[in-house]
């Protein structure tokens, strides 16, 4: 053995740093905007944008991928360097990391307010952007691994288990959403569709909170509270059960965003069922976490970094009460597509992963500098400013959530619906917005303050260069406790939980006596694992959970397949779309050239943001907005329009209810159709034409796809264009409305016509006025289907 000094490579993370400040800063001031908005609809400006829908992506992004992911990349680079006791592999795969990332961020910034995206929420970026992802990504895990095999501590500790986590779990849930075929450089369409593109959505979404937003998170937690606190984190023990069990857990929930839509029901139950198992898990992180400042309480009312990291894990704890909380179906029914469901996002990206940065960057910065903290009564006051800004955001959003709620499902004794507005919510609803937006600025504040006491901070200072003496063993030198791969393989609890899990299934595809027997069997192995497991320790021999916390190989292997058993499992209806979604009606049929031009339009101005395109299986749901959508009505849509919020009213049966007349008033005025709506005037859709020759070669990519379009379609979409927008436009001008045939605003609207119609706007020789459509249901009149973006 020697000894050598190694100096730990800081730059890295004090790039990373200044990174997250700035585009936090940035994503922050945006996310005031768009919440100034929904108050008062005056502050779109007039511009294509600058409109919420086209905004809220690009607050989204820049909050989740360029303040929490750059805050993470940071936390990871310093920690994994004490951690491993290495400097980062390779300096210049690190800076290929930090600036392509940052590339990829400005990319977002540009595009999405330019209304290029995919439409698919959290993964909007565009196919070239999210190759960049990819790329960057795998330069980012070979430094990482790499670091790990060169690393001078053979153990590894708690924090690296959800590193490596994160970085396995992120590019296989990156890689299969981002399946998609491009049109142009700008244009790509998913090559899932309808049911199976909202599963695949949503196993990516639901888990893109967990392992880009809390799983490094909890890794960071698990290193910088413990430091701060100058105590060892609470237990060891708790710590295995809350990463593995975490890590398992958390794949299989994703269908729960998707409660009483058009999914099958066993996948709906199983997300939820799996959300609740959730509670466990999180919980047991949460107060492994408090219980770690056991003896230290008194440190919080001093220190201000602690008072940031307690108030950061207890926010995680409600965050994940909420969210299985919200899994419930019968909660569900009442709090999907409301502002309850944005209060529950934000108290987790502003109060977990916010103040956890803020604690991390005031522990971290003093420290990089070789001095202290410019003023910790600034910090202290960051601190209450941020919560009280918290507090206020996620009330007004229960307030504002539940009425919602309750005022959109409110019947008379008839049966008829007591508010058949939808801008009646909209106007009962905005003093929340309002008070939303005061606590957004009161964060925003708390934010800039930090960046005042980190830049007085470092004012005059010179980085200091860190490291640290470490003892190398020679190649000769065996780790006396790192086991064989035999042991690996041949560990009890590998293959406990292998017999665990087919005892699970067995529940399914088994008797119940027979898997009752199994199960008890199961436990009775289980048991006997443990104590003769317990009698090894004894002497001396390594445990089979130490012997793989020295093989990163073998280590991120399991968590791969822990990964993937949930995942394949949630996917099983992608791949066998047929038995997993029996037809229950007539199919879908494809959209025509000009239809198809209008859906582009409408995912390019964003309003699947504030709309949704799924009619749910309930009593006012039917009486508001029709029949229930069912999931053969959805199979050519690449990608599906769901939706997630309804600031908005749902959009998937207004095909036929109103006339081109009323569309084109809404979409150039909506407060001349829709007293109280918040929504943006879209005049520049007038102005705005289609590339019709483009719209051939859209119908030739879906029939890649598996749209059944004929070769007579194709040859004829040129004219078919023109002929269905010349059918709209000569609607409009016999109503004294002049608009151009080939404009973006009659290809919308001819879209909109379409929505939930096998036939829209009819063109040709069986042309007929479309404002001669079937009446809308009894209980719905003309200003219920306006109001909102």
């Amino acid at each position: 053995m020697q000894t050598q000094r190694i100096e730990y490579d800081d730059a890295i993370v004090r790039k990373f740093v200044f990174a997250s400040v700035l585009f936090g800063t940035v994503g922050l001031l945006v996310g005031v905007l768009i919440a100034s908005q929904l108050a008062w609809w005056q502050m779109h400006f007039g511009l294509p944008y600058t409109t919420f829908s086209r905004l809220r992506p690009l607050h989204t992004n820049a909050v989740i991928f360029a303040f929490v992911g750059n805050m993470m990349f940071a936390g990871v680079y310093y920690s994994t360097q004490r951690l491993t006791r290495a400097r980062m592999a390779s300096e210049l795969l690190s800076k290929i990391h930090f600036w392509g990332w940052q590339a990829i961020i400005v990319a977002a910034a540009v595009t999405l307010p330019l209304g290029i995206t995919t439409s698919k929420e959290y993964a909007e970026l565009e196919w070239p952007i999210d190759l960049a992802i990819a790329a960057v990504w795998v330069v980012f895990a070979v430094n990482f691994f790499w670091t790990l095999a060169k690393r001078n501590e053979k153990h590894l500790y708690v924090a690296l288990w959800f590193y490596i986590a994160t970085i396995i779990t992120v590019a296989v849930l990156h890689i299969v959403n981002s399946f998609a075929l491009p049109l142009t450089a700008f244009k790509s369409y998913s090559v899932f569709s309808g049911v199976q593109d909202a599963l695949v959505q949503w196993w990516y979404g639901h888990n893109a909170v967990a392992f880009f937003l809390t799983t490094p998170i909890l890794g960071i937690m698990y290193y910088f509270m413990p430091k701060a606190a100058e105590r060892p984190v609470y237990s060891y023990r708790l710590s295995i059960v809350h990463f593995w069990s975490l890590v398992f857990m958390y794949i299989w929930a994703g269908p729960h965003h998707l409660l009483y839509t058009a999914l099958p029901d066993w996948a709906q139950s199983l997300g939820m069922l799996f959300s609740l198992m959730l509670w466990a898990p999180s919980w047991g992180g949460m107060l492994n976490g408090l219980l770690t400042l056991r003896g230290a309480w008194s440190k919080v009312r001093e220190e201000p970094v602690l008072k940031f990291f307690v108030a950061g894990v207890t926010f995680y704890g409600m965050s994940t009460f909420e969210g299985p909380l919200l899994s419930i179906k019968s909660v569900s029914a009442l709090a999907h597509y409301t502002d309850w469901i944005v209060g529950h996002a934000h108290g987790g990206a502003l109060g977990w992963n916010g103040l956890m940065a803020a604690g991390m960057f005031y522990w971290l910065v003093p420290r990089m500098y070789g001095t202290q903290l410019a003023s910790k009564k600034a910090a202290d006051a960051h601190f209450w400013i941020a919560t009280i800004g918290i507090v206020l955001y996620m009330v007004s959003m229960w307030i504002s959530g539940v009425n919602q709620g309750l005022m959109w499902r409110a019947t008379n004794p008839d049966g008829t619906l007591v508010y058949p507005s939808f801008t009646e919510t909209l106007l009962a609803i905005r003093p929340m917005y309002v008070v939303r937006f005061l606590g957004g600025t009161l964060y925003l504040a708390g934010f800039v303050l930090m960046i005042w006491n980190l830049l007085k901070t470092m004012a005059g200072k010179r980085p200091v260069v860190a490291g640290a003496d470490v003892v190398v063993a020679s190649a000769a030198e065996a780790d006396p406790e790192a086991g064989t791969l035999g042991d690996v393989i041949t560990g009890r609890p590998l293959w406990f939980s292998v017999v665990a899990f087919g005892a699970a299934a067995a529940f399914v595809f088994v008797p119940l006596v027979p898997a009752v027997i199994l199960a008890v069997a199961v436990l009775v192995v289980g048991e006997a694992a443990w104590v003769i497991t317990r009698r090894e320790r004894a002497t001396g021999k390594p445990s089979w959970f130490g012997i793989i916390e020295r093989r990163p190989l073998a280590f991120t292997v399991l968590v791969l397949v822990a990964v993937l058993i949930g995942g394949v499992a949630e996917l099983l209806p992608t791949l066998f779309v047929k038995q997993a979604v029996p037809e229950t009606g007539s199919a879908q049929k494809p959209y025509t050239a000009l239809e198809l031009q209008g859906r582009d339009v409408y995912t390019r101005e964003g309003c699947y943001v504030c709309h949704s395109q799924m009619v749910r299986p309930m009593i006012e749901e039917h009486q508001r907005y029709g029949e229930a959508s069912r999931a053969e009505e959805f199979i050519y849509d690449h990608p599906f329009q769901w939706g997630s919020k309804r600031t908005g009213p749902d959009l998937h049966r207004v095909g036929g209810r109103y006339p081109n007349l009323w569309h084109y008033t809404h979409l150039m005025d909506p407060r001349a159709t829709s007293v109280g709506s918040n929504m943006p005037a879209y005049a520049w859709l007038a102005d705005g034409r289609i590339d019709v020759e483009l719209g051939v070669k859209k119908l030739e990519l879906m029939t890649r796809l598996g749209v059944p379009y004929t070769a007579e379609q194709l040859a004829t979409a040129v004219t078919d264009q023109r002929l269905q927008g010349e059918a709209v436009a000569k609607d409009l001008a016999s109503q004294g409305v002049t608009v151009a045939a080939d404009s973006e605003l009659v290809a919308l609207i001819a879209y909109l016509q379409r929505l939930g119609r096998d036939v829209g706007v009819k063109y040709g020789i069986d042309e007929v006025k479309t404002s001669a459509a079937p009446a809308p249901p009894p209980a719905a009149e003309p200003s219920s289907t306006g109001g909102g973006i």
